[in-house]
Parts: structure tokens; C-alpha cells; sequence
């Protein structure tokens, strides 16, 4: 007999936890920056500080951690320097690279 897995017996995917150092991190960065959707990129900035735990991301950054929740949430349109200020807390940074012509 086949065993039949009902979808509300799965776990939850939770991409926080698979970032588990900095080239994690900027692997996953890269693609979303190549996916080129800004609300994403501010979303997968929130996931990677949650990975590496919130509180210590507003500490390094002088942020507090409702600002940052609020910066970093799906949708969201953070400033700059609050994305570079949050890439130097994770330990990535953004790089521009020349776009290949066919």
C-alpha cells in the first residue's frame, strides 16, 4: 500500500535556516539580485538578518530592530544605506558586474 503524506504534515520551509555562514548568504543575495525584483531583494536582506539573528544585525548596523523588520519586509523599498549598512553587518557586499552582450 502506498503511504500518502498530507501537505499539512510537511515542515515548513524556512530559508533562514539555510544560510549558515557568509558565502550562504551572498550566493543567495546574487540571485535574488539577479531575479532584479527590488521588494525581493529587501525580503531576502530580512531573511539573511534572521539567519544571523536580528538583534545582532540592528546592533552592527544602528538600526533598531523594528526599523529593520519594518525596512527589510516583503514589498518593502528600504534605502540604500540601509541595504549597504545591512550587507556590511551580514559580511557580503553588493558588487556591480558588466552585463555580458550576446
Amino acid at each position: 500500500m502506498i503511504r500518502k503524506t498530507r501537505i499539512a504534515d510537511l515542515p515548513e520551509f524556512d530559508m533562514a535556516n539555510q544560510l549558515k555562514n557568509e558565502e550562504d548568504i551572498a550566493a543567495y543575495m546574487t540571485m535574488v539580485i539577479e531575479d532584479g525584483d527590488a521588494a525581493e531583494l529587501a525580503h531576502a536582506l530580512g531573511v539573511a538578518a534572521k539567519a544571523r539573528g536580528m538583534s545582532e544585525i540592528a546592533q552592527a548596523t544602528g538600526i533598531t530592530r523594528e526599523a529593520l523588520y519594518k525596512a527589510l519586509k516583503p514589498n518593502a523599498k528600504p534605502r540604500f544605506d540601509t541595504i549597504n549598512r545591512v550587507c556590511a553587518a551580514l559580511g557580503v557586499r553588493l558588487v556591480a558586474q558588466p552585463v555580458r552582450s550576446h
